[in-house]
């Protein structure tokens, strides 16, 4: 199953927002989870010196009073961990899931660390922070498992499930918004000017798309998700060809199923293998014969995140 990191969605990055910033903070970080919870372990919020904030790390519910031990935290100079819910001393705050948090409350982390664990996210690098929970010290690891070994607690960070969307016309411009919208990483290729405009001004990456072709350096990893919208069929047996010698984790093109019945014919008489053509989505959407593009997108964009949790990264 793939570990999908504890993104921040359009929801500003605590991290970076920390390191933006010369003045103290303290790193709260959610390190253990009982029962049902609005964010998983490892979500993280910064809290500076002057109350501001950036990060969630519930439903709102207990980000006033996090804030409130975090200033405690930063005065007194040293780790402390916090409990909301099930088992919490602070009987006055109720977590509306009915669960459990633990949160620790890191006080001016470690920099440096920080700036590495940003710096393989950015590049999409698989990494691993290593915190020990009494001291506060801080070392960013090549990989391993999640998990909490007494004082020592760990989180895996994956890169972000990347949108690689091919196509022309409102179907691909809306798929793109809407990825974008929901602050996943995003590039729409697409010979048409109007669609790339279109997507260019509601904040997506464009490039133009010049040839049937797909690519070379487009850094398709496993945790990249590649989808086509074409009317004109003609431009998807090629792009698709090199899309299926990557190890994205979705391959999917817009159609009906006698589309993808030809589709097929033509990956196999230009030398696709059977195992290849059998990893290629389509119809595409978890709803059967969507017949507008803000369903269709809702449809795909659900699709491709139920992929993303079977998928083996």
């Amino acid at each position: 199953m793939m570990t999908l990191s504890p993104a921040m969605g359009p929801v500003k990055d605590p991290l970076v927002e920390l390191l933006a910033s010369e003045a103290p903070a303290v790193l709260a970080m959610i390190v253990g989870v009982e029962g049902p919870s609005y964010r998983p372990v490892g979500a993280a919020m910064c809290v500076f010196a002057d109350g501001r904030r950036a990060g969630t790390l519930s439903s709102g519910c207990v980000e006033a009073d996090i804030t409130l031990h975090a200033l405690e935290t930063l005065e007194a100079g040293r780790p402390r961990q916090i409990r909301y819910g099930r088992g919490s001393p602070f009987l006055d705050i109720q977590l509306p899931c009915g669960g459990g948090l633990d949160i620790l409350l890191l006080p001016n982390p470690d920099r440096a660390v920080l700036e590495q664990l940003v710096r393989d996210r950015r590049e999409r690098r698989v990494c691993l922070l290593e915190i020990e929970t009494e001291t506060g010290a801080m070392r960013c690891l090549p990989d391993g498992d999640s998990g909490r070994d007494g004082d020592v607690f760990r989180m895996r960070y994956v890169p972000d499930i990347r949108f690689l969307v091919f196509g022309k016309g409102p179907e691909a411009s809306t798929f793109a918004a809407l990825v974008q919208s929901a602050g996943y990483p995003n590039l729409l290729l697409s010979p048409d000017r109007e669609t790339l405009e279109e997507a260019a001004g509601l904040g997506c990456g464009t490039r133009h798309l010049v040839a049937q072709r797909m690519p070379e350096d487009l850094g398709v990893d496993p945790w990249t998700a590649v989808i086509l919208f074409f009317h004109d069929h003609d431009w998807e047996p090629p792009i698709l060809k090199g899309a299926l010698e990557t190890n994205a984790f979705y391959i999917g093109s817009q159609g009906s199923q006698r589309a993808r019945d030809a589709r097929m014919l033509e990956l196999e008489a230009m030398g696709v293998s059977e195992a290849a053509r059998g990893r290629l989505f389509g119809p595409v959407g978890l709803i059967p014969s969507a017949r507008d593009a803000g369903t269709l997108a809702v449809s795909v964009l659900a699709e491709i995140l139920a992929e993303a949790g079977k998928a083996v990264c």
